[in-house]
């Protein structure tokens, strides 16, 4: 059981300013390293992935981690295997996004008390949205 004093992942992650870098860094790092991964999205002029997908993942992440509900005001529920079954997922798409998250996280120094349960649970839903062996 939690306290009141136990601070959320949202708090830890620094609330919604550090998990929009966090979703930001994630995309910057994509880009650089998974081009594979990146042209599965929307890309803007410069072939990077548009602000678009970044601005909808941040919303969506910041809702995940315990923070305002804003996504699901906006887009409603986000429906994950429904709203990634036009694209193709198969292992190695999901460690690829699993390797850019893990990336962001290193690089933004994601704490290790949040750091052990975001990694299992991106592990979990990254591996939950394969659609293809």
């Amino acid at each position: 059981m939690t306290s009141p004093d136990t601070p959320t992942l949202y708090t830890l992650l620094g609330e919604r300013e550090g998990v929009v870098a966090l979703a930001m860094r994630f995309y910057d790092i994509m880009d650089a390293r998974e081009p594979e991964l990146a042209a599965l999205h929307e890309l803007g002029p410069d072939g990077a992935v548009a602000p678009g997908p970044r601005e909808r993942f941040a919303l969506f992440l910041v809702g995940w981690v315990g923070g305002p509900q804003d996504y699901m005001a906006t887009h409603g529920h986000p429906r994950l295997r429904m709203r990634h079954g036009r694209v193709r997922v198969d292992v190695e798409m999901r460690d690829a996004w699993l390797r850019c998250m893990e990336s962001a996280m290193d690089e933004l120094g994601v704490e290790a008390s949040a750091r052990g349960y975001l990694s299992e649970r991106f592990a979990h839903v990254a591996d939950f949205l394969r659609n293809v062996p």
